[in-house]
């Protein structure tokens, strides 16, 4: 091997001879010149490679982390425009001695200049400064597309700041190398865990404790050390300062522990109080787990407590019942095992109490038979069911806490949220406050609000005030205020101004048409309330009283429709050794977030902070599956520039994402109108498959999810909120899907569709889908539910109320002029149970009148349909509408196979409006010759059928259509 150091400086022209000598003693020679552009081969180590490093910006794929793998093929280009920055962070001080910058040496990449400015930042400095001025650099294939900056400075993060580049828009960097040696700095690690006693039981204090070296070449500070069991952190102990090279080992008493074996986990330093070389090396956790023995006692608990019906709905009556199981290691004692169940309402008051016993001895690991304790008649409302077992003379006080459980009972049909709802006119007025309403008027203050009625603050002074059901420290009010103004709203605690909720008309307030309304103001105003939601500046507790009130520095007049409170606290970071967090709230941190996650082996995801993260562009997930965890929708909080409109943001998710998972964050968009196409936050998502979303709030885009052949997508737990178009909508052969208690409240097209288009590759229709406990409320241009073709995909535990212009469910075969598969036989039926549909229905498409269901036999097979236990309250027009499509004057499809079951409607009664002759009516076989509708043509069967309070229960005078109705 030939060794030749270059001592020439820059821009040399270096000549050389070479004499080799081979085995036999022959020699050769050689000479050869070679010109040099660049530094000297830079001395030290590249301390760069793999660092978390992070830029102003990135276009599409080309991401900050493509600078420092180690790979020239891959590059880092930023966001179009000057200045541009790429920061790799060290972690700690190291004594650089220069930079190299790489684009790829590939002769396609043409000879550029950038102008590049080198900045640093010491490790206990909070702000960059100057290490090289800018100059210009000249990057050319033949020389291998290399520059090298030489630096002297001992820094922690190394910046590069570009203002111009002559081959692209922004700065390009395929490898950012930094060459030096760390500088003294301490560095914890964990070496070793030990527990105490040898061999615990339940009752034993256990003491944990773990040796700290400092293997660093400086003296630390003093920190923790935090003791896991599992995920769990189960204590703490303090670490005094180590000099370099010293050790110490020092212990935390985490008490009596359950039985059962845990994996301990040692961490120090885990709130980076001490700046480290490597802050990688802080956890430890040990090749042997520590064994809680289990005492010697009984261990009765109630499992399980159960009720049905599961899903009961006010008025049902409710047999609880419960199974004793002893746990414990040895038999309970014999006689009677007493067991009481209390129901307690929201306040903490007791509704019921129901009692029984088991009446002999229990085995270890054995249970009782099932004993049957009561019966009670449900209400409307959120209850906790708690159960106490009677101690057992076998059972030690150890073993005595989960004697009692509490378990939450949600009494209706819908989704269960975390927040309670107060309508204002439910509240106590004042000063003038007025309520208005009821009335079923589009663009009017009560017509548009829940339960068509709301209350205005004309003047000062005018209040509407509640008492809280529940401890809160949030609120979220629908109002409406003058199109054009932005104003605030006073808030009272008790009496005392607490603070003002700001509120804005942007996301409110169209005129014109049903079917295109604009923001052009004119005739016609519709969808004239928004919401608006702030954190209180503490908790006001259960009992106390909460008021709006419009002050003279609340400008402008007022609607107020209802309030949600909630408490709410931060989630945290389910475990920092694996999930990766961003930088900061800029898009380029969070994608580089993602990145990072999606390149490393052993990170699971990314958890964002609380705070707010603003964004402008799609997120890109791909490579791998991941897990974006945030603190909570209160907390973490994805927001759209708020001086802009219409910014299409969310997350792209390709199929190399599959099984990805995002839950506990929100996303507020600037959507001021519907825009086909563009604002879903989970949008156009195509043949994706196992996505999780769960606790999540969306509000102002123009969808929440919109899916084309999807498989196993699970969205659960979340709320939809004052969307332009569909809250979801799945289309083209999607199955397997689950939505699961959520809540979409003012969406301008069907809250929750099912769309069998085949116009996205689907052939055979969405199936075996299964939608349970939603809630669609205030939807004020399309239905709550909607199913377009399919088959054995079920809804149910459903509440949809105040439809403002379209039916609650829309059942229908039309295809909207896509490639379309009509519903399945009624061997794999579409299934829709357990209902409350209140206020439903509207005109729209000009003088169409819907009822609160809708049954539409169109362009494509209309059968297989079972609808049962529905109940239709205060239908608008119709409690329940047949209508058929036609060709000229044929009808294209008849309704059959068609069977509802256990059916109530009430209260179906004349509007008194341009659509009075439509209206008033229980069952309505539409006769109407609408344009390309009419008369109905088919056959449907009604199977305990309850009629009461309509004016007309059933309107059928066509010959087209038969009703059998079955007592």
């Amino acid at each position: 091997m030939l060794t030749y150091t270059d001592t020439q400086p820059d821009t040399a022209t270096v000549s050389y001879y070479v004499q080799a000598r081979d085995a036999a003693g022959n020699t050769s020679a050689n000479s050869n010149t070679v010109t040099r552009t660049g530094s000297n081969p830079p001395a030290g180590t590249n301390v760069a490679a793999g660092k978390p490093i992070e830029a102003s910006g990135s276009v599409f794929t080309f991401v900050p982390t493509n600078a420092n793998d180690n790979d020239v093929t891959t590059y880092w280009e930023g966001a179009a425009g000057f200045p541009a920055t790429l920061t790799v962070k060290l972690g700690a001080n190291h004594t650089v001695t220069s930079v190299v910058i790489k684009l790829n040496p590939d002769s396609a990449w043409g000879t550029r200049t950038q102008n590049i400015q080198v900045l640093g930042r010491e490790q206990s400095a909070s702000g960059t400064s100057n290490l090289v001025s800018a100059a210009n650099y000249t990057f050319n294939p033949a020389s291998q597309n290399t520059v090298t900056i030489p630096v002297t400075a001992t820094v922690a993060d190394v910046q590069l700041r570009f203002t111009s580049n002559t081959g692209a828009p922004s700065g390009q960097v395929a490898e950012f190398q930094v060459f030096g040696t760390a500088a003294p700095n301490p560095d914890l690690q964990v070496t070793s865990i030990s527990s105490s006693p040898a061999s615990p039981v339940e009752t034993d204090s256990v003491n944990l404790s773990a040796t700290v070296r400092n293997s660093g070449t400086a003296a630390s500070g003093s920190t923790t050390v935090n003791f896991y069991l599992g995920t769990t952190l189960a204590g703490s102990a303090a670490v005094a300062g180590l000099a370099a090279g010293a050790q110490t080992t020092v212990t935390a008493n985490i008490g009596p522990r359950t039985a059962g074996t845990y994996q301990l986990t040692a961490k120090v330093d885990e709130n980076n109080s001490v700046i480290e070389t490597n802050d990688a090396n802080n956890s430890y956790t040990s090749p042997t787990s520590l064994t809680i023995a289990p005492v010697q006692s009984s261990d009765l608990v109630a499992a399980p407590v159960s009720w049905s019906p599961n899903n009961p709905s006010g008025g049902n009556t409710v047999t609880f019942r419960v199974v004793i199981l002893n746990q414990g290691t040895i038999a309970s004692a014999g006689g009677a095992h007493g067991v009481t169940l209390t129901v307690r309402n929201a306040s903490g008051a007791t509704v019921a109490t129901l009692t029984g016993s088991y009446t002999g001895a229990i085995a270890a690991g054995a249970s009782s038979p099932q004993i049957t304790l009561g019966t009670w008649t449900a209400a409307n409302g959120k209850y906790t069911v708690r159960t106490v077992i009677a101690v057992d003379g076998n059972e030690l006080s150890v073993k005595q806490a989960n004697n009692t459980s509490d378990l939450p009972l949600f009494v209706g049909r819908g989704a269960n949220m975390p927040y309670d709802m107060y309508e204002a006119e439910d509240g106590t007025i004042g000063g003038g406050a007025q309520v208005v309403g009821p009335n079923r008027i589009i663009g009017d203050l009560g017509g548009e609000a829940s339960g068509r009625k709301a209350v205005t603050l004309n003047g000062n002074g005018q209040y509407v005030q509640w008492t809280t059901r529940a401890n809160t420290n949030t609120l979220v009010v629908r109002f409406s205020i003058p199109d054009g103004t932005t104003s605030t709203l006073n808030i009272y605690v008790n009496g005392a101004f607490h603070k003002a909720i700001p509120l804005t008309s942007k996301y409110s307030w169209l005129y014109g048409n049903e079917a295109s309304p604009t923001n052009s103001p004119g005739a016609g105003p519709r969808h004239i309330y928004d919401e608006a939601s702030i954190m209180l500046d503490s908790t006001v507790n259960a009992g106390s009283t909460i008021k709006l009130q419009k002050d003279a520095a609340n400008s402008g007049t007022f609607a107020v429709d209802f309030i949600n409170l909630e408490q709410v606290s931060p989630i945290a970071n389910p475990n920092p050794a694996t999930y990766i967090t961003p930088a900061g709230f800029t898009q380029q941190d969070v994608q580089n977030a993602f990145d990072t996650a999606r390149q490393s082996a052993t990170a699971v995801g990314v958890y964002l902070p609380a705070g707010t993260y603003e964004t402008g562009n799609k997120f890109q997930i791909y490579g791998k599956a991941i897990q974006v965890v945030g603190a909570g929708p209160w907390y973490t909080k994805f927001q759209t520039p708020q001086g802009q409109q219409n910014t299409d943001a969310g997350f792209r998710i390709e199929s190399s994402a599959n099984g990805s998972t995002f839950k506990n964050l929100s996303f507020f968009g600037n959507y001021i109108e519907r825009i086909d196409g563009p604002g879903k936050v989970w949008g156009e998502l195509s043949n994706v498959q196992n996505l999780t979303i769960d606790n999540v709030w969306v509000e102002h885009t123009v969808c929440m999810y919109w899916g084309v052949k999807n498989n196993n997508i699970t969205i659960t737990n979340s709320r939809i909120r004052n969307t332009w178009a569909d809250g979801i909508n799945f289309t083209n052969d999607t199955t397997n899907t689950h939505l699961n208690n959520i809540d979409a409240r003012s969406n301008g097209d069907d809250a929750f569709a099912l769309f069998s288009a085949t116009d996205g590759g689907g052939s055979v229709g969405n199936h075996d889908n299964l939608w349970e406990n939603l809630s669609a409320t205030l939807t004020w241009r399309a239905a709550g539910l909607a199913v377009y073709g399919g088959y054995n995909n079920t809804f149910r535990n459903l509440y949809i109320a105040d439809m403002l212009t379209y039916s609650g469910i829309t059942i229908s075969s039309l295809n909207f002029g896509y490639p379309f598969v009509g519903f399945g036989p009624g061997s794999t039926p579409t299934t829709i149970q357990n209902v409350s549909l209140v206020r439903a229905g509207g005109h729209f498409w000009g003088a169409q009148a819907f009822g609160a269901i809708w049954c539409f036999s169109a362009s494509k097979e209309f059968r297989g349909i079972r609808v049962s236990d529905v109940d239709i309250v205060d239908p608008t027009y119709s409690g329940i509408m047949f209508q058929t499509k036609y060709t000229g004057s044929s009808p294209e499809n008849p309704v059959t196979d068609t069977i509802f079951t256990n059916i109530t409607i009430s209260g179906a009664q004349r509007s008194g409006d341009a659509f009075n002759a439509k209206s008033g009516i229980g069952i309505w076989v539409n006769e109407l010759p609408e344009p390309g509708q009419g008369p109905a043509v088919g056959s449907a069967t009604f199977n305990n059928l309850t009629f009461s309070n309509n004016a007309e229960n059933i309107r059928n005078t066509t010959s087209t259509f038969t009703l059998t109705i079955n007592p």
